[in-house]
């Protein structure tokens, strides 16, 4: 079962969608997996064969499907960047990181 992660990304194999997803458009040629405020998201190249969605559950988590060939996942960030990976063909799961604060769970930012 193919597992990775990037910084607060972490990217599960799984054998097909769940019911409750809505597809996300891309942007310029990317999807961003994993938004940062400070403009350090983490992106996939977007090509035919490779569709995002959004879980309408849970907001921490996400999928994608990879279904022609290979794409990569960037982290745009010029300094202390996570090394650019490569997903093979598959079905994916994308789980954000989150912590405890005092008002209650949020998403990790990196």
């Amino acid at each position: 079962m193919f597992q990775q992660a990037q910084g607060d990304l972490l990217i599960l194999e799984i054998p097909k969608l769940p019911d409750h997803v809505e597809p996300v458009k891309a942007v310029d040629g990317v999807f961003v997996v994993a938004h940062s405020e400070t403009g350090h998201h983490h992106v996939v190249d977007a090509h035919s064969g490779v569709r995002y969605f959004r879980d309408t559950r849970n907001p921490l988590w996400a999928y994608l499907t990879v279904e022609d060939r290979p794409t990569t996942l960037r982290h745009l960030r010029s300094w202390d960047t996570h090394g650019t990976q490569t997903l093979p063909v598959k079905m994916y799961q994308l789980r954000r990181q989150r912590e405890l604060t005092p008002t209650g769970w949020q998403r990790v930012e990196d």
